[in-house]
């Protein structure tokens, strides 16, 4: 049988910085500049009664073409509302811009960091194909305007694609963000930027990778990959070191697959990381196909499955990403890869399984496996990497797509110090969460006849989920991202893409990539 081999894939935009005019870049296919509504607050911009109020450089950009951009926007009916994008094509540019084939006026609303990024994916999305794009976007923010204008340019080019011929509409090359007043200092913000909307695609194609490649070995090799290039502490078990080490929760979810499983640990140090330096371990759910196991999902259900590993793609960006964005902690990665399948030695209805440490769970149901890989990767967190900070992300229960819609991820702790953390984080990156309730009068509903846990108590089921998983963080403050709400985009919209989602990437890094994540937390 011949292997499948996945073709080249696209990267996403390269962005530089600019102090000179958009429309003065020589080779700038398109010129985008921002529009505003007409009682935005901005001195700089160019308006007409009643008009919208067009950003720097419009009216330079005008006077270049001989065009009354403020005519033409309010012709469109412009309203500056974020993400709206009025296209004016231009007829062989001029002698100042000869490249110059279309202006596009871009809405950016308030022009908070939100209508940033989400004005960033809708350039990207009308620029699709194209080659040089300058902006004075960035010129009416600050710095983190410019970070969430700039990760949203990214998130909104992504493709990926297996088909015999390259995207008709790839992203677009390259974007300048024009007009800025210094755009060294700038620079930190952009590379920032770039680390955190890298990230985020990172996780994004790794949960859309077909499944008939993507399996836990081939996990693992990412994982090596990434660690070598990012100066990680890389370590796999294979299904014989799983055996040896007492990792039955993984062995058991993976036993009835031709392709064994496999747990990563991925290590990162920040520059001078001392003995008092503190720990954060992040474990991900790795289910690279889950078809439910002989407790077998209908097909609707099971379409979408190649992206169940979505919490170990989540993690491995998180770790490719660390040195690059400065993070002051320690921080230990754990992939829990293994694809639930059916077969002659699939995980039986009834079976009891020991996990690392020695807990046991009575299986009643295989299509609630993930926390059977989780448990494992925590107790082994817990045990040996005896971290200050425990947080898993995975796509765990639909129950939690009821409760939230698909927009939000679930966020249970009791640690409320880290539940601000995490829930800001998740605010500020544009990946947000909602704290939901560790309730334990519900921890009667994992009760096992016959072992230490039930692994599909009846009850809330996120919730009955997360308890579950408490069993095995120990006394470590620790929190649970049920991603399973927002693991698909339906259709495309702000910086997201139809298809798999890979969030909780940036949500993870803006927290892990503040001055001091962990203080406070557990006190």
């Amino acid at each position: 049988m011949t292997s499948a081999a996945l073709p080249a894939q696209h990267s996403p935009p390269q962005l530089a910085l600019s102090e000179r005019a958009a429309h003065l870049l020589l080779g700038a296919e398109v010129v985008a500049v921002p529009v505003l509504p007409q009682d935005a607050d901005d001195a700089a911009g160019d308006a007409q009664e009643g008009g919208p109020i067009l950003g720097p450089g419009a009216e330079e950009l005008g006077e270049a073409l001989g065009l009354d951009l403020v005519g033409v926007a309010e012709a469109a009916h412009a309203t500056g509302r974020t993400g709206e994008v009025v296209t004016v094509p231009v007829a062989g540019g001029n002698a100042s811009c000869p490249d110059l084939r279309l202006v596009l006026l871009v809405g950016v609303g308030a022009a908070m960091p939100t209508d940033l990024r989400r004005a960033g994916a809708a350039l990207a999305r009308a620029t699709r194909g194209r080659g040089d794009v300058a902006t004075s976007l960035a010129a009416i923010t600050d710095d983190a305007g410019l970070e969430a204008l700039v990760v949203g340019a990214m998130l909104g080019s992504f493709v990926f694609h297996w088909r015999s011929s390259a995207p008709e509409q790839p992203p677009v090359r390259r974007i300048v963000l024009a007009g800025l007043s210094d755009p060294d200092g700038s620079r930190p913000a952009l590379d920032r930027a770039v680390a955190l909307g890298g990230a985020g695609w990172r996780a994004r194609t790794l949960a859309t990778v077909p499944s008939n490649l993507k399996n836990p070995a081939w996990m693992a090799e990412q994982a090596r990959g990434v660690a070598a290039t990012a100066g990680l502490e890389v370590t796999v078990w294979d299904e014989t070191d799983l055996a040896r080490d007492g990792f039955g929760g993984i062995l058991g979810v993976g036993q009835g697959s031709v392709s064994p499983p496999r747990l990563v640990r991925l290590d990162y140090a920040p520059p001078r990381a001392g003995r008092r330096t503190p720990t954060v371990a992040l474990v991900g759910k790795g289910i690279t196909f889950d078809s439910g196991g002989l407790s077998i999902k209908p097909a609707e259900a099971m379409s979408t499955m190649k992206r169940d590993m979505t919490g170990a793609a989540v993690v491995l960006a998180v770790m490719a990403a660390l040195r690059d964005l400065g993070c002051p902690v320690r921080v230990v990665g754990l992939l829990a890869c293994a694809e639930n399948a059916v077969s002659g030695s699939s995980m039986r209805p009834g079976d009891v399984l020991r996990h690392y440490g020695g807990r046991t769970t009575e299986v009643t149901n295989t299509d609630a496996e993930g926390r059977l890989v989780l448990a494992d990767a925590m107790a082994y967190a817990v045990a040996e990497v005896e971290p200050d900070v425990l947080v898993d992300v995975a796509t765990l229960t639909g129950a939690a797509k009821v409760a939230l819609g698909q927009r939000t991820g679930a966020l249970f702790t009791d640690d409320d110090t880290l539940a601000d953390r995490l829930l800001e984080a998740g605010a500020g990156s544009g990946e947000p969460l909602w704290r939901l309730p560790l309730h334990t009068a519900y921890a009667d509903k994992l009760a096992s006849g016959v072992a230490d846990s039930d692994n599909a108590g009846a009850g809330p089921g996120a919730i009955v989920a997360a308890l579950f998983l408490k069993r095995f963080a120990g006394s470590v403050p620790w929190a649970h991202l049920d991603v399973a709400p927002v693991g698909d985009v339906p259709t495309d919209h702000d910086e997201w893409t139809a298809g798999p989602s890979g969030f909780g990437a940036r949500a993870l890094l803006t927290w892990l990539g503040g001055p001091d994540p962990v203080a406070g937390v557990g006190s």
